[in-house]
């Protein structure tokens, strides 16, 4: 073939055949998932099966399957029926399982029946991160990023989608009846086959509107307005909008701001950030290890409660206010502008005078104070406070709180900017990995177990671009 690097003959058998392990590198990465998976203990963790049954058919052990998936998700492999065929012709995964090529269905069940277990792996990994001193500084970044779930947005219904649909539908049977009306008006406008096929959509549309009818008492009866019917967990993250948003869960992460660690995660149907805030940096704090602990997050997840949750559990949050107040867009003082008096709980306003406090109100399970100043009606610059007769400014009994969480943002300019580069990168690995239709699974608990073999996977590659695959399986080891 000329100067060309020669090919090896296929035929030619070897005196001294090549064991498995010499084609396998010293760094490669399955080198690691086998240390670090022989050194769980399976049955502690509640693996199925981790304890041979004395009958029946011998099974596969758990750590064989676990090796398989923690190998396919690092190199986003996530089908089951992927994972047998590259259990037959891929070198490495034949060297991590010793030859072993479990069916699809085998693979697809142990995902299924180990979820809080596979769980408990990725939990475990955080642990050996921790053991290797990687959560050094004590900060991570907190956000939310909606992923996709397997149910069409068709087959999600909300009241505004069902209400507009309905509306669509309406507009159809006018446009087929007023057809129809031409049709008998003059026969020879409109053919008859077309008046068939007008008939029989009519018909159609009138099934279409009866189910929705239905669907619209099933709505009504969920209690959060949603149902999706391939999917049931899944939920519109974008409810009002005609024919776009994602359907899918809210993936919550808490980020290490040093080596762009996952430390905790959660995955929830909740459309919203507001309710997040506490749990995540509380289990953040707990996988740090750490007395304290410094959490970020956006504006979203602004809410008293839980701010206060968090600051009493030990984490100093910087989360910024939203600016709801229409006040200072229209030219007039908003509630920055009033200076709060501890010492004698009152404000003093932005023309000098004292709104006193004057009752308190339970409001959402949290106590609001009311103060206002008794010379709003003859204040010379009221145009440039309120158009009602008084400016009644509120105050959360706990408003102290937010006052020294604000103090610190100002005093840290650079949150917003430390939060957006060391979680917004981590949701564009992992989406990229996933591919298209991010979820495989069904159901809350499934999609959770698959969305912890991700985060496992992506801790995983970090820690071995951070000490190289050699000095982690040293470390896993020792």
């Amino acid at each position: 073939m000329g100067r060309y690097i020669g090919e090896a003959d296929r035929t030619q058998t070897a005196l001294f055949p090549e064991s498995l392990d010499e084609w396998i590198d010293e760094d490669s990465t399955v080198r690691v998932i086998d240390v670090f998976i022989n050194e769980l203990d399976l049955r502690a963790l509640g693996f199925e099966r981790a304890e041979p049954a004395a009958t029946g058919r011998p099974a596969y052990h758990p750590a064989t399957l676990l090796k398989i998936y923690v190998y396919g998700y690092l190199n986003r492999i996530q089908s089951s029926r992927r994972l047998e065929t590259e259990a037959h012709r891929n070198i490495e995964l034949i060297w991590l399982t010793g030859r072993l090529a479990p069916d699809f269905k085998t693979i697809a069940d142990f995902r299924k029946d180990n979820g809080e277990a596979i769980r408990k792996v990725c939990r475990e990994f955080v642990l050996l991160c921790r053991r290797l001193d990687l959560f050094a500084e004590g900060v991570v970044a907190i956000d939310g990023s909606k992923f996709k779930a397997v149910n069409n947005r068709h087959k999600n219904f909300t009241e505004h989608k069902i209400k507009v649909r309905m509306q669509q539908l309406e507009e159809n049977i006018a446009q087929y009846l007023a057809e129809l009306d031409r049709a008998d008006r003059d026969p020879a406008l409109v053919l008859p086959s077309k008046v068939a096929r007008l008939k029989e959509r009519i018909g159609r549309v009138k099934e279409q509107m009866s189910k929705l009818a239905a669907m619209a008492e099933q709505v009504k009866a969920s209690p959060d307005g949603q149902v999706s019917l391939t999917d049931p967990d899944a939920r519109a993250m974008t409810s009002t909008a005609r024919s776009t948003g994602t359907v899918g869960y809210n993936v919550q992460a808490a980020v290490d701001a040093k080596n762009h660690l996952v430390l905790a995660h959660e995955v929830t149907n909740q459309i919203n950030d507001r309710d997040q805030l506490a749990g995540m940096s509380i289990s953040a704090k707990a996988a740090a290890g750490a007395e304290s602990l410094t959490a970020l997050a956006d504006r979203g997840y602004y809410d008293g409660p839980q701010i206060r949750q968090a600051e009493l559990a030990g984490v100093t949050t910087l989360v910024p206010k939203p600016l709801t107040s229409n006040s200072r867009a229209e030219g007039r003082f908003d509630k920055r502008d009033f200076i709060y008096d501890a010492a004698n709980d009152q404000y003093r306003c932005p023309a000098g005078q004292i709104a006193v406090h004057r009752f308190v109100a339970k409001e959402n399970g949290m106590y609001i104070s009311r103060y206002w100043s008794s010379s709003c009606p003859t204040c010379p610059i009221k145009h440039r406070c309120t158009p009602s007769d008084y400016r009644r400014i509120r105050r959360w009994e706990h408003e102290a709180v937010l006052e020294r969480v604000q103090a610190r943002l100002d005093a840290t300019p650079e949150a917003a900017k430390v939060r957006m580069q060391t979680v917004e990168h981590v949701f564009g690995t992992l989406k990229s990995w996933m591919g298209p239709c991010h979820f495989l699974t069904k159901t809350l608990p499934k999609v959770r177990t698959e969305m912890s073999l991700q985060v496992l996977a992506y801790n995983m590659k970090r820690v071995i671009k951070i000490l190289g695959a050699r000095k982690l399986v040293q470390a896993i080891a020792a």
